[in-house]
This record gives structure tokens, sequence and C-alpha cells, in this order.
């Protein structure tokens, strides 16, 4: 049985990946500081195969690594916005930590490595089907530190040590991390809650879209895949491209119920990319099977029947938010002597 240490376990991907490495046989160490607890891991935490480890990747160290045949490293400040609540502290940890996570790893033998990342370091890209060499223009810290991490630790790969980056589309669906700030799974909960949806930044900005567990799949498919194949390459992994106008009519035509749309008079959003996926197609045969329609249905029929929560955990920016101004707080205590 091969283990896997999967890095940001108990996030909104790393929680699927988990279940599903463990579904298909591997045995997996999931690490992550579980800023959201671990209540993500609560179907699998008595699974004899699952081993939890909490902890900082930039506290990685070669011990966490004994018998790992590959790392999935998704631990990360997720998200555009999350990123700008504290730039220095994203390249930190998304930039910083995962280089350290993948030189860990190669220093400790690990056969593989596999990074989470994104989409969005095309930024602003001027054509469609953005391909993986097409032109980067990362606009937010978040982005530029996926760039930087994707560069640092690609750089690593040679014949024994098979480093892989994955440019995750917007992500959407249900998973036991659930994320309400996530394009599709915003719109389905609004337009359940309000009867309406609400569309930011005119709307005619591109994104490309991708199901949680196919973004799941995807990492598997790269573990098992030919390291000659794989290694020291880029893939972008997602489903479809579409407008988020167009999104939010998906979203629409796929409820029960009538609800309006509307386009809020704000400023354009300069995110705005369109990405080729043929490449995983021809070398993996990768082909996402969940649409948007698939994944508001899915999370509308969860909503309904009461199996996920809606609450301050469900946004990222908003959990983090928190997270760092308590942090502020207590250094500043510290700073000034003080004992709470």
């Amino acid at each position: 049985m091969k283990r896997v240490l999967v890095t940001g376990a108990g996030g909104y991907i790393g929680s699927v990946l988990t279940k599903d490495l463990l579904d298909h046989g591997y045995a997996v160490a999931a690490l992550d500081r579980f800023f959201f607890g671990q209540e993500a891991l609560r179907g699998i935490k008595d699974c004899p195969a699952l081993t939890i480890i909490k902890k900082d990747i930039r506290d990685l160290e070669m011990g966490d690594l004994d018998q790992v045949y590959a790392v999935c490293d998704l631990a990360a400040l997720s998200n555009d916005p999350t990123g700008d609540l504290d730039p220095a502290l994203t390249f930190r940890i998304n930039q910083e930590g995962r280089v350290h996570v993948a030189r860990t790893a190669k220093r400790a033998g690990v056969a593989r490595y596999l990074l989470s990342s994104s989409c969005s370091v095309y930024g602003h890209g001027e054509e469609k089907a953005l391909h993986e060499s097409a032109p980067k223009s990362p606009l937010t810290a978040y982005a530029r530190a996926n760039l930087a991490a994707e560069e640092e630790t690609l750089a690593l790969a040679d014949s024994g040590f098979c480093a892989t980056a994955l440019r995750n589309a917007t992500v959407f669906g249900l998973s036991p991390r659930m994320r309400f700030d996530l394009v599709v799974n915003l719109m389905t909960l609004h337009a359940i809650e309000r009867g309406k949806i609400t569309i930011m930044g005119g709307g005619r900005q591109w994104r490309p879209l991708v199901h949680v567990r196919d973004v799941a799949a995807a990492f598997r498919t790269v573990i098992e895949a030919p390291a000659e194949r794989v290694g020291g390459e880029v893939f972008n992994i997602g489903r479809e491209n579409a407008q988020v106008i167009s999104v939010a009519y998906i979203v629409r035509e796929v409820l029960p119920f009538p609800l309006q749309i509307e386009v809020a008079p704000d400023d354009p959003d300069r995110r705005n990319y369109n990405v080729s996926f043929a490449k995983a197609k021809q070398l993996l045969g990768l082909e996402a099977a969940n649409s948007i329609a698939d994944g508001a249905r899915e999370i509308y029929e969860a909503l309904k029947l009461g199996l996920v929560e809606v609450g301050p955990k469900t946004s990222t920016v908003g959990w983090y938010r928190n997270l760092l101004d308590a942090q502020h707080l207590v250094d500043s205590v510290i700073l000034n002597g003080r004992l709470l």
C-alpha cells in the first residue's frame, strides 16, 4: 500500500482528495494546521490507513515523510481575496512553505511531489484557450505566490524526484469543508437564501471551472502516471470555461424555483482568463465528469436536506480575517508585556 502525504488535508479540496485516495487503496498522512477544525475528516478519521498530523507545513520534518511515496501539497492561504489580507504571510506560506515541503520531500527520498497551483496565474489573459506555456500576468499576491512556488518546486525535478504542478480552475461542488465563497457555490446559496443572484465585476469576465471531485481525481491520476510523462510538467485542470453571467443563468436553470439575476454597477473585475485543458486530456486522459449544473444541483439538494451548514467557516476570507485579527491582538498583548 503506497503512502501519500496530503498537506492542507482539512481544506476544501484536501478533505475530498484524502477520502478519494483512501477509497482507492492508498494510505494517507493528512497534515494540516486545522484552522477550520478537523470536522472535514470526521467521516474517515477512524480509517486504519489514515494518519492525522497537526502541523504547519513550514515546520515539516523529514520524519513526517517516513515511507511516503508522494506528496500532494495543497496547504495554502487559498484564493485571491484571502491572499490580499496579508500578502507577506501569503508568500511565507504559499511560496516559501511549499518550497520547503518540496525540498524536504526530495531530501527524504519521496518519489513524487504534486503542487496545487491555480489558473489565476494567467491573471488577465489576452487570448482564449490559454495553454500552460502562455504568458502569465498574476494580479494578486495569491497568484504571484503560486507562480513563484511553481517555478521553484519544478526546478527540483530530476530523474529521482518527479515534481508536477496542477493549475486548478475555479473549484465548485460539495466538500466536507464546505466553501460558499466560490462562484458556483455562492451563486447557488444566494439563489436559495435571497431568491436573487447579484453579479459583481460586470459579469463578462471568463472563469475556468472544475468540480472538486474532478480535482481529486486529477491528483490521483498524476500520482499514477508514468514519471516521464508528468515530471517537471504543468497541467491546467478543469472542465469548462464560462463567463460569470453565464454561470448565473446555468444556476438559475437548475434550481426549481424562479429567481432574479442582476448585475451590480461596480468596477470591472480585471481577472479574466479562458484556459485550455487539452494537455491534461492528451497526456493523461483526464476529462472532468461534473458540470456546473451538477454542482449547483447537488448543493441545492444538500442544503434542502440540511446536510451542509452555512456559517462563518464557509467563507475563507472572513474566517482568516477573524484569525488574523485574533493573532494581531495576541501579538499586541505580548509586545506590551501584558498577560491575558
